[in-house]
């Protein structure tokens, strides 16, 4: 069987004692004090999410042929908003499609550019799509459009999002589209849906 050991044993120096204290008090005081900023920064600031909507949008043209060739045009604004009254926000990778019916039709893309605070952005696109080939499916769902009289096209993409928040620093945030576009054949837009990037 072991023995047990019979003598003076060390104990740690009061010194090292107090310096681990004074160690683990200066960086909690520090992660206070940090909290502290952060939080009254917050407060003073209110940081407020960029984002991206579409606001109007119009069918120039629609048309396709007995071929199944289709012809379109479309002018489409697309905005961007930064509600920050402290802070400028940059935007980036910005890059959407529009598509009919699973047919990608055109894409919307732009350089990065900033907002200012409190300001909004207004991107318009004006374009006419070369003559594309539609399959059957297609020509099916086209030529049932323009019986209904509405005319469904799907614009999704994404951008980026940069602003600096004061003391808080830098803060990126992906903004994501996935918007249903509902025209009349005149050219008029009936209905948006999900045509916004701010959370609800």
């Amino acid at each position: 069987m072991p023995r047990p050991v019979i003598g003076p044993q060390r104990k740690p120096h009061p010194a090292l004692i107090w310096c681990a204290a004074i160690i683990c008090t200066i960086f909690t005081v520090i992660v206070i004090i940090t909290g502290i900023i952060v939080f009254i920064g917050y407060l003073v600031i209110r940081p407020s999410v960029p984002f991206v909507r579409v606001p109007s949008a119009h069918l120039d043209t629609f048309s396709f042929d007995e071929e199944g060739v289709l012809s379109t045009g479309f002018t489409i604004v697309v905005r961007a908003e930064n509600d920050n009254i402290k802070a400028r926000a940059s935007f980036s990778d910005f890059k959407f499609t529009l598509s009919f019916d699973g047919l990608d039709i055109a894409r919307l893309e732009a350089l990065p550019f900033d907002v200012g605070t409190n300001n909004s952005l207004d991107l318009k696109f004006v374009f006419e799509s070369s003559p594309i080939a539609l399959d059957s499916e297609q020509i099916g769902a086209a030529d049932l459009s323009l019986k209904r009289n509405m005319i469904e096209f799907a614009l999704k993409g994404s951008s980026r999002a940069r602003w600096r928040v004061g003391p808080l620093g830098s803060v990126k945030f992906w903004c994501h589209l996935n918007c249903q576009l509902l025209f009349q054949t005149n050219g008029n837009i009936t209905s948006m849906s999900h045509c916004s990037s701010k959370s609800k």
